[in-house]
């Protein structure tokens, strides 16, 4: 071997041990600047934690990313919660987990409350005119861009296909779409296992030297699996859900909106598989069709503003609670900001329980699964479904935005030239969300102002 492919002894060595303080830190930083959807989020953490401060190793990384990938529920956020949990143990998850919500959390609130109480002004209506026809072209992006990853084959098409037709005119329920792709993944890597099989990535690479935790490091014995560790972490979480709903169905009983809140989102975040997108169609079936905290356009106004906050999209979530909080008095006629803010934080605190939950239960047990296909084929065959339900949403997000009073109504041109050159903008020419959102809110301001819109 020639002495050019040794490493140094200076690229060699890890970094120094990282401090609880260093790492709250850096995970409070990366709460305001978590934008850019998954993709863009994942990739920042692999930026400053791989390459940039080494605190772990990429085979390391990709390792926890794989994990986070199989579970429901947002994997950025639960990405974070795990390697905080791997490096200081469950106040380091907590930690990480929290701070990757929490300030999204505070800026939808304020935002909610904008909206809510000077949503009727010219300027914030126009801006919200323009973000509408820009969130269907993003829904359809969505759509396309986790159809190029889920969709290998002709079979996986057909469960796209089949989950569409069974949304759109059987109005299947979401969670029944879920279930039934699973079994046919399920089954599938019995039958005809190539057809399921996923792509894995490629050999771990060492940039600048070794890891604080690096590939060879031995798993810490907070992270090794114990049956005396499940439990207490199971039984911690049962506390944590049952003693808040608790006090919610006392307050205000069973039916209460705040109770129905818990109870519903805590169903939304075991079914959030394939990202917030595919969560959404749920969602709106809930929260719009059947509860009625909100209306359809408030739901859509909710995305937009979603989209332009960092954290997960699935935060969303938050802006429902608000707005039903809001309008179903939850705090007392007299007091419609503080219901909301009481329904944005149970809704978050019952959507992201379960992410915590899977880390910290799961984590040292359900790694050693990864690449069996067994459990790998369930969840391909629900994305692969969830792509269907994706063009759903786009395609009715679609109809009440060009036709805002039903298809026998008027049809909203200046919404449809918006929505086509969003389209263009993220299909041909790749540009951003945020410069979509922004671009689109300025066009949809300007014509308000000018009159040419109502």
């Amino acid at each position: 071997m020639s002495s050019s492919s040794v490493p140094s002894t200076a690229e060699a060595a890890p970094p120094e041990a990282v401090t609880f303080a260093e790492a709250f830190r850096f995970w409070l930083k990366l709460g305001f600047i978590s934008f850019g959807g998954p993709a863009g989020q994942i990739a920042v953490m692999h930026t400053e934690l791989v390459e940039r401060r080494r605190w772990l190793s990429e085979g390391r990384f990709l390792h926890a990313l794989n994990y986070c990938m199989l579970l429901p529920g947002p994997e950025a956020q639960q990405l974070a919660t795990y390697i905080g949990w791997l490096m200081h143990r469950t106040a380091g998850g907590v930690v990480a987990g929290a701070l990757f919500v929490l300030p999204s959390l505070l800026i939808l609130i304020a935002l909610s409350w904008v909206y809510m109480a000077y949503g009727h002004l010219t300027v914030v209506a126009g801006i919200f005119y323009g973000l509408k026809p820009a969130i269907t072209a993003i829904v359809l992006h969505a759509a396309h861009r986790i159809g190029r990853r889920a969709i290998r084959n002709g079979w996986m098409l057909g469960l796209a296909v089949a989950a569409f037709v069974a949304i759109f005119w059987g109005q299947v329920p979401f969670p029944a779409i879920v279930a039934v792709a699973a079994l046919l993944g399920w089954q599938g890597a019995r039958w005809r296992p190539q057809l399921f099989s996923t792509a894995g990535h490629g050999a771990a690479q060492r940039p600048g030297g070794r890891a604080l935790i690096d590939d060879d490091t031995p798993t810490p014995a907070h992270a090794r699996f114990s049956r005396a560790g499940l439990a207490r972490v199971v039984a911690v979480g049962a506390l944590l859900w049952g003693a808040p709903m608790g006090l919610l169905i006392a307050h205000g009983g069973w039916q209460g909106t705040l109770a129905q809140m818990a109870w519903f989102f805590s169903k939304a975040a075991l079914l959030t598989f394939g990202g917030a997108y595919a969560v959404l169609p749920y969602v709106y079936q809930g929260a719009v069709d059947h509860f009625h905290w909100l209306s359809a356009p408030q739901m859509m106004d909710g995305l937009a503003l979603g989209e332009t906050t960092p954290g997960p999209l699935i935060m969303v979530v938050a802006f429902v609670g608000f707005v039903g909080g809001w309008l179903q008095e939850v705090a007392g006629a007299g007091a419609p900001f503080l219901g909301g803010v009481l329904a944005a934080v149970v809704v978050t605190f019952f959507t992201f329980l379960p992410s915590f939950l899977f880390i910290l239960a799961g984590g040292p047990a359900v790694e050693a699964t990864h690449g069996r296909l067994g459990f790998t084929a369930p969840l391909a065959a629900i994305t692969a479904a969830v792509v269907g339900v994706i063009v759903n949403l786009a395609l009715f997000f679609a109809w009440h935005v060009l036709w805002p009073d039903g298809f026998g109504g008027r049809f909203d041109a200046a919404a449809a030239v918006i929505a086509v050159a969003a389209g263009v903008a993220l299909f041909r020419f790749r540009l951003g969300v945020m410069p979509v959102l922004g671009l689109c809110a300025l066009a949809g301001l300007l014509l308000r102002l000018a009159g040419v819109v109502a």
